[in-house]
């Protein structure tokens, strides 16, 4: 990754967060909430340009156009929302495990 890479990175984040900061005050406690919890989660694929975070961002701001609360756009069930947002992304665990079980079986035909 080059520096200019990181440079670009760093002006979408920022430009991604003015647009979490737009968004009524209900909808970015709950989106900050969202961000913690796939942050632990790790899908892969969370905050490149066309990312989930960033379609989350789109989601929300359509709901608050419409003048929906956040939990009308969500469910009450936040978790749950993320989890289905996610099942089907690959995640960080995923690829660890993936890496664990590469690496025991490697080992395993050594002996």
């Amino acid at each position: 990754m080059s520096i200019q890479d990181i440079i670009e990175g760093k002006k979408r984040w920022r430009d991604h967060m003015t647009r979490v900061k737009a968004l009524p005050k209900d909808y970015q406690i709950v989106y900050k909430e969202i961000q913690k919890y796939l942050f632990k989660v790790g899908p892969v694929e969370l905050t490149d340009e066309k990312g989930l975070l960033s379609g989350i961002v789109d989601l929300f701001e359509g709901g608050a156009v419409l003048g929906k609360g956040v939990l009308e756009v969500t469910g009450s069930d936040v978790a749950a929302f993320c989890d289905e947002l996610i099942k089907d992304s690959q995640t960080y665990a995923d690829i660890n495990q993936e890496s664990f079980g590469q690496k025991v079986n490697n080992h395993l035909k050594e002996d």
